[in-house]
């Protein structure tokens, strides 16, 4: 079957169920537009709709299964902001009003400006080190230095710590090298003790920087139900399972908007994108190509898509997936 006739039936059995067990049927019948829309999005991969933490729509259009992990790009930046959460729950670092340098230790080089000093934990989760991006163009060199903590360190200053949000991975990877430090701990333990194993799912090894750190805000791999819990325990106000897993005081606190993108305009908190549609606020996690998480607590709605994470054109597909739960899931509910 070729990619389009594939896309043509699926667009065809989501609109009439044919692929639905009757319960499920029932459940999915508002959503066959949505659904209908989804398929015909060739770089995406997998939806799932849960309302109230079920599914109540979930479809594969291409790639691995809903339980195999995949690369979820910058989405690891809100399970970053997560870890953070916890590790000052749990009293592993003081507060996000807590300096950098001191928690790094013995990562930080010699050689960078006095005013890295002045650079916060809640800097680093609103992307307002004022140091110069990674990401981007930057992003190569980046990666291919031999001391990715050191290097993001060394970056000039183009804005005052705490001025404007200046979007890098690298000063994600900061917050990843200083939890790293304070805990003892690798980040990957840090995410299947505090994540994985609360939320049932699996957290499997990623990008490891030469350092030996774990990469902050890139190249995780979560599957899309693994997604789903992720959402859903930030929806629940930090509870799964009946488990407390996250402070519910953190979860608004990554969802006060703080700073604006220059870039794309939207609005960030800690980790976070926050965003509207029909009147209703959505919070959402936002990987490169496509990788996403909704979360709209009022309307009790969870939504994950994932997307082919090497696709070119990403930003038109970004556009029509944010039009998907605008235009037709939100209504839909």
């Amino acid at each position: 079957m070729t990619a389009l006739s594939r896309r043509t039936f699926l667009a065809g059995a989501a609109a009439t169920g044919a692929l639905f067990r009757p319960s499920a049927a029932q459940q999915a019948e508002p959503f066959a537009a949505a659904l209908e829309e989804a398929a015909s999005l060739e770089q995406l991969n997998a939806l799932i709709i849960a309302r109230e933490g079920e599914e109540v729509a979930a479809r594969v259009f291409d790639g691995p299964g809903l339980d195999t992990p995949v690369n979820i790009k910058s989405a690891s930046k809100s399970v970053l902001s997560a870890l953070a959460g916890i590790a000052i729950a749990q009293g592993e670092v003081p507060g996000v009003e807590a300096r950098l340098l001191p928690l790094l230790a013995d990562r930080a080089p010699a050689d960078i400006e006095p005013r890295t000093s002045e650079i916060t934990l809640e800097d680093l989760l609103t992307m307002r080190a004022g140091l110069a991006s990674t990401s981007g163009r930057e992003y190569g060199p980046w990666v291919v230095s031999d001391d990715w903590t050191a290097y993001a360190l060394r970056r000039p200053f183009v804005a005052e710590p705490g001025g404007r949000m200046i979007y890098s991975t690298g000063t994600s990877h900061l917050l990843a090298a200083a939890l790293t430090e304070a805990t003892g701990r690798s980040l990957l333990a840090l995410a299947r003790d505090w994540l994985g194993e609360p939320l049932g799912i699996e957290v499997p090894p990623w990008t490891r920087a030469p350092e030996g750190v774990y990469m902050g805000g890139n190249n995780m791999a979560l599957s899309p139900r693994g997604l789903l819990a992720f959402g859903e325990v930030y929806r629940r106000g930090g509870i799964y399972g009946g488990q407390r897993v996250l402070r519910e005081d953190w979860i608004e606190a990554s969802w006060t908007p703080r700073v604006r993108s220059p870039w794309s305009g939207g609005a960030y908190g800690y980790g976070w994108w926050i965003g509207s549609a029909g009147g209703h606020r959505i919070y959402y996690a936002w990987g490169y190509g496509g990788q996403m998480v909704y979360v709209i607590p009022d309307l009790g709605l969870t939504v994950v898509m994932t997307s082919d994470p090497n696709a070119r054109g990403v930003d038109g597909h970004v556009q029509a997936l944010h039009r998907l739960v605008a235009r037709r899931i939100v209504p839909a509910v």
